[in-house]
């Protein structure tokens, strides 16, 4: 945990997580960046401690946070998979995309 932060219990710390993750969810607009950051602030994780949990190098997270890259697939499977997200790809369904060309 950021130091910056007293230290949490572990239902507090699964709260954050929890907070994190619906506020993801309910902002599929966000970039992916902007939405690395808020995991990372929310739970309040540096950026090294986000990128160790994840799996993800420190250099390639910064770069992700920074706007410098977007990152792979399976790098954002990676960020988004120890919260238990997924990044994926979805087929419009015909009656969305009538509603669009409407």
């Amino acid at each position: 945990m950021d130091k910056r932060f007293s230290t949490l219990n572990a239902a507090d710390q699964l709260e954050l997580r929890r907070q994190a993750v619906d506020d993801v969810l309910a902002h599929p607009e966000w970039p992916l960046a902007q939405a690395v950051r808020h995991l990372k602030k929310t739970m309040k994780l540096t950026t090294a401690e986000m990128a160790q949990l994840s799996g993800v190098a420190y250099r390639t997270m910064q770069d992700i946070e920074n706007e410098r890259s977007d990152g792979s697939v399976q790098t954002m499977n990676r960020i988004f998979g120890m919260l238990g997200l997924k990044l994926s790809v979805a087929r419009k369904t015909p009656a969305a995309s009538a509603d669009r060309s409407s």
